[in-house]
């Protein structure tokens, strides 16, 4: 067995790559998170690489989801390999071809990073809800808990549909292991070809129809043989688990990685266990590892194949010592009695422990539970409370984790401070942008170069707003000497580095409280090197000063300017963590920096090469260590103030701008999704470095800038000019132009300056 290859690549491209590798036609619809597995198969294709038999993927994109499907279809009956990617309400579009593509026994995979489906409101964040309303179509369904997983999974999906004859969701949550950027040992084509048997796929082409041997497929029957007819297919489904752990087991004696169908980790004489699917396994895995060590007698049970289930399989996995098992769902089914992996566990453990051969002994109590809904947070610390409530007499079925509910109070307490030792074994930072400043990007490149020039493990994470361009982005970046399970954010005082990319953030989130003892701090800023310290507000002063934080500055965009980059900043502050962090040696850094921007930007022209490799040199020069004072002396005051006047906006909205919507609890959401309007009001973002300011000089009246501000932050005004006998000396406007207002008329344009964003499309116009 050689040595793989290793990549530091994300869960989309990793799943991406398998796909183009085994497939001939991938059918596609962008949707997030999904998008990306798409346009990576759409480059490939575009440059001619080939799959693995030598022939270019036929990439179609369709008009909607339901096309797609349609295609996809359509190719599978012309006995071609066919592929997809999608997500959310865009695999619901696809069931009523889902439901025909197994009922007709064709085999494909459709790779899905899980996300919420749109319910009270729109979410483009991570859950189980989609996979889990498709799972009476007749899919198999595969699930991969990390980038790593989701490259073999691919593998070993498509393997076992092209050996069963039998559909396969592989799916994968969305952003959190979709977009995670992690460090993976890479799968040669060799191997994929050992995995995937010739005779598989010549039986797939010879089942296409061809007037070569025509047959009728897609018939319509009556109630007199559709059951039987429906039932025939059963033998295949029973087959199945069987199929895959061969497969499973094939592939370890290729790669050295075994998998199971349902994978046991922790104490073997576990009391109490969880059982989970999803990238939340890992999370749990690292909790469970770190109480065993303590003493503690915990497992956890990771669900790989949920369909077909195998009840033999599950039993098989499960220490004879449990009495106590937690099972969690990342998807909520309104009205039903429990969600739908707890009911699987609950009806297979309930037939083992009844019937002629029942297994003797009492049947463990079974809970079932909610988390992690819409990408919601799962920690350690919540993983604990799982445990300990298992531990109680009188334990709650039916719980949620993770939030507060003072309605029907389900929600379990956790410790927040409770942590596993995982964090004193990485080097932690976190970076807060703006979408679009190019933070993120820099970020990636950042943790490739960690991964490709060193030996250590890593993992990038990017928390996204819904708003995207414009909003804030925190990029959460660990790496160690051991693989990294933390599939959550960085805590409260775990952070050994933290960037801020934009001043205004520096009175908006509380970005020290992450800060570890002595770590440092890197801040963009255009104020002058001796008032930097008075910029801080008071609370991070103190902080600065109670955990000996070292800080850093640079006026990123007098850099950029500089170097002729314009506003992007991002290479300039990637410049500046390597510098202070010390993760390599800078020269070392700088070299592996310029080589990412001309992998990055070769195509665009070597003046664009030039021009980051001026803004490198140029940070350097610029970037300077920070005198903190002794005591908080800061001339800030701290903001966002509550509105006494509504109610609604003081205790939700201004909260949730505020950083803290995940402390509000359920009584204070409207049940329907109804909320009160104008409420956008209350978001002053203040992004903008410029705004347009009006020249009466310039300006024809033509009024297309308050059409073309795509955030209404342009406002006109025609108004009687008495009204100026008032108005302060600034306030600008211009007699009215146009041959139907009076002469006494005039017209006024005016800036909303902490709504604008500087986009300029009002001067473009």
């Amino acid at each position: 067995m050689s040595e793989p290859k290793m990549l530091t690549i994300d869960g989309n491209q990793a799943a991406a790559s398998v796909a183009h590798l085994t497939n001939e036609v991938i059918a596609i619809y962008p949707i997030t998170p999904a998008s990306p597995m798409g346009e990576w198969a759409d480059e490939w294709s575009s440059r001619q690489q080939p799959n693995l038999w030598g022939t270019v993927p036929d990439i179609i994109e369709m008009q909607s989801e339901a096309g797609a499907a349609g295609a996809i279809h359509g190719s599978l009956q012309a006995g071609a390999l066919t592929t997809t990617f999608t997500a959310s309400q865009g695999l619901l579009l696809m069931m009523p071809n889902m439901f025909k593509i197994a009922g007709e026994l064709s085999p494909a995979v459709f790779h899905v990073a899980a996300r919420s489906v749109a319910a009270q409101a729109l979410s483009i964040f991570g859950d189980h809800s989609d996979v889990m309303a498709v799972r009476s179509c007749g899919f198999a369904m595969l699930c991969s808990n990390s980038p790593q997983e989701v490259m073999d999974m691919a593998l070993l999906g498509q393997a076992a549909s092209l050996a069963s004859r039998i559909p396969l969701v592989h799916f994968f949550d969305g952003f959190r292991t979709s977009h995670e950027v992690a460090k993976i040992a890479s799968i040669d084509a060799s191997i994929m070809q050992q995995m995937i048997q010739q005779e598989w796929i010549s039986a797939h082409r010879q089942r296409a129809l061809t007037p070569d041997h025509p047959v009728l497929r897609g018939s319509s029957q009556n109630p007199d043989v559709f059951f039987q007819a429906r039932e025939s297919v059963h033998s295949y489904y029973l087959a199945m688990p069987g199929i895959v752990q061969n497969l499973m087991d094939r592939f370890a004696q290729l790669t050295g990685r075994q998998y199971k169908l349902f994978d046991f980790c922790g104490a073997k004489d576990a009391q109490k266990l969880i059982i989970i699917m999803g990238s939340a396994a890992e999370t749990v895995q690292e909790t469970v590892e770190y109480l065993s060590s303590q003493g503690e007698k915990v497992a956890l049970l990771k669900v790989r194949l949920f369909r077909p289930f195998s009840h033999e399989a599950l039993i098989q996995s499960i220490p004879t010592t449990v009495t106590s098992i937690a099972v969690l769902d990342r998807t909520k089914e309104p009205g039903a009695d429990g969600e739908p992996l707890y009911k699987d566990i609950v009806t297979a453990i309930a037939q083992e422990y009844s019937g002629e051969k029942a297994r003797k002994g009492n049947m463990p109590v079974i809970i079932g539970g909610r988390y992690g809904l819409s990408s919601k947070e799962f920690t350690p610390g919540m993983v604990k409370a799982v445990f300990d409530e298992l531990a109680s007499s009188s334990a709650r079925n039916g719980f949620t984790i993770g939030i507060d509910d003072d309605v029907c109070h389900t929600s379990l307490n956790w410790d927040e401070s409770f942590r596993t030792d995982a964090h004193l074994k990485t080097f932690q930072a976190v970076f807060y942008g703006l979408g679009s400043d190019g933070t993120v990007s820099a970020n990636k490149n950042s943790i490739k170069i960690i991964g490709d020039c060193t030996d250590k493990y890593v993992q990038g994470y990017f928390v996204y707003d819904s708003k995207k361009s414009g909003a804030v982005t925190i990029s959460h970046l660990r790496f160690g000497d051991e693989p990294v399970h933390s599939t959550y954010l960085i805590g409260n005082g775990d952070a050994n580095f933290i960037a801020c990319h934009q001043p205004v953030f520096l009175e908006r989130y509380p970005m020290l409280d992450k800060a570890a003892e002595n770590a440092v701090f890197l801040l963009n800023t255009s104020d002058p090197a001796d008032r930097v310290w008075k910029s801080f507000p008071p609370k991070m002063q103190q902080q600065i000063i109670e955990k000996n934080i070292r800080c850093y500055a640079i006026d990123a965009y007098k850099v950029a300017a500089l170097a002729g980059m314009d506003k992007r900043i991002n290479t300039v502050m990637q410049t500046c963590f390597f510098s202070i962090s010390g993760v390599l040696p800078k020269d070392q850094a700088i070299q592996s920096i310029k080589q990412a921007v001309e992998k990055t930007y070769g195509k665009k022209g070597q003046r664009l090469i030039d021009l980051n490799y001026k803004a490198i040199d140029e940070a350097l020069n610029h970037l300077y260590e920070v005198k903190t004072g002794d005591m908080a002396d800061a001339d800030l005051t701290e903001s966002m103030q509550a509105d006494k006047r509504n109610d609604f906006i003081s205790r939700v909205t201004l909260e949730i701008i505020a950083g803290r919507g995940d402390q509000i609890p359920v009584s204070l959401f409207p049940v329907d999704g109804s909320y009160p309007v104008g409420t956008a009001a209350y978001e002053k973002r203040n992004l903008a470095l410029e705004v347009p300011v009006l020249d009466d000089a310039l300006c024809s009246q033509c009024g297309k800038c308050p059409l073309v501000c795509p955030h209404g932050v342009i406002r006109s005004k025609v108004f009687d000019e008495s009204n100026l006998k008032t108005a302060p000396a600034t306030f600008k406007s211009m007699p009215t132009k146009g041959k139907d207002f009076s002469d006494k008329l005039h017209i006024t344009y005016q800036v909303s300056v902490e709504d604008c964003t500087g986009c300029g499309l009002c001067v473009d116009i």
